[in-house]
């Protein structure tokens, strides 16, 4: 097997962590480590070192009121960046958690607080030799409104539908990788919000097919 030579990763919410879809609130499963998409991932990549970096309930930006400070994305990023460099490239799938109501945001909202984030990544000199670490910016699926999750994303799901394209545009406008998710998963019907095990190794291979395409090896 190829050594990993160069570094990836993974940040994100509960489904970069592999929280199982939800059946109530007061059942909150992980799936096995083997099962995970980061797992699958590393597999179909084997030059690269996949770190996995998922936090259940992890915003963009946002303090969350309920879950806590510690779910914004953007507080601790700087301090995963400087642990795990060099970080040769970001996979930043964020935004889902952000369509709760009680953020009162937008799916263009939501693309520029991921903006904020690339541009932090950016300016992070936390990639090879001090350099900055490639992005691969990734739009979340659409979600539902479904079981025990319905009233905690009430709304959301009218705006996670218009969310690809407001990511896309973003990542135009910065300049870095961009891939839609909702190509390749879709949210299990138990929740509306996870995804089930069976939808691994479909996420993994379209996100392996991203990265090997934007980043080739020898690649500048």
């Amino acid at each position: 097997m190829t050594p990993a030579s160069r570094t990836l990763l993974c940040y994100g919410d509960s489904n970069t962590h592999g929280t199982l879809p939800l059946p109530d609130l007061d059942t909150m499963g992980r799936m096995a480590k083997a099962e995970r998409w980061t797992t699958h991932l590393a597999r179909l990549l084997p030059e690269w070192e996949v770190i996995a970096e998922g936090l259940p309930g992890r915003t963009t930006v946002h303090d969350d009121p309920i879950e806590g400070a510690h779910r914004n994305g953007m507080t601790i990023l700087p301090a995963i960046l400087e642990s795990q460099a060099p970080v040769d490239v970001v996979l930043l799938m964020l935004g889902t958690n952000d369509l709760k109501p009680r953020f009162c945001v937008g799916p263009t909202d939501v693309a520029l607080s991921l903006a904020r984030m690339v541009r932090m990544i950016l300016a992070s000199e936390c990639g090879p030799g001090g350099g900055a670490p490639r992005v691969l910016l990734v739009a979340p699926p659409p979600i539902e409104e479904a079981g025990c999750l319905a009233e905690i994303f009430a709304g959301g799901a009218a705006k996670s539908q218009a969310l690809a394209p407001a990511v896309a545009t973003v990542a135009a406008r910065l300049g870095v990788a961009f891939e839609d998710a909702g190509r390749l998963v879709r949210v299990s019907a138990i929740d509306g919000i996870h995804y089930d095990a069976a939808a691994m190794p479909g996420l993994a291979a379209g996100l392996a097919a991203a990265i090997k395409r934007e980043f080739p090896c020898g690649g500048d």
